[in-house]
């Protein structure tokens, strides 16, 4: 399974922010639109990936105030990324490594979506539970221990 079979489930709704904007417009956002992350783009690049993570250790260093920070201090610079056709097996590992929950998937320097920790869970659980009824049902069909099997002359 690939990063595009999520992709293709979870559509196709992108939120961005710009480096220089206030971090109390991120956290507005993130509030307002219920995710955990805000891809940061700047002149069509992604610069960032900015978290309710990146964005709890700023508001610690500040003494508890986001005050007049900008995303660009906040941000984590260098976002683990994927692309469309990298295997899931290879983003839980990376997504693990590196403990990122949210990872943007590209296509060359093209934003292609991000993908969550919690996507990448529910994809593998949905995965498992249809190949189980596949087998439970291949199993139903199996001959019972009472049926006799006569061979052919």
């Amino acid at each position: 399974m690939k990063v595009s079979d999520i992709l293709r489930v979870k559509g196709n709704t992108l939120y961005t922010v710009q480096p220089e904007e206030p971090l109390s417009r991120a956290i507005e956002i993130m509030a307002e639109k219920d995710i955990g992350s805000l891809v940061v783009m700047e002149h069509g690049d992604l610069v960032g990936m900015l978290t309710f993570r990146e964005v709890i250790v700023q508001i610690v260093k500040n003494g508890g105030a986001v005050g007049n920070t900008v995303i660009r201090t906040a941000m984590d610079d260098h976002p683990l990324t994927c692309t469309s056709e990298t295997e899931l097996d290879e983003v839980r590992r990376m997504m693990l490594e590196r403990h990122a929950r949210y990872m943007p998937v590209m296509d060359r320097r093209m934003l292609m979506g991000v993908i969550s920790f919690y996507d990448v869970a529910k994809t593998v659980v949905d995965s498992q539970n249809f190949e189980n009824r596949m087998l439970k049902a291949y199993i139903r069909d199996w001959p019972s221990a009472g049926d006799e099997v006569q061979p052919t002359l």
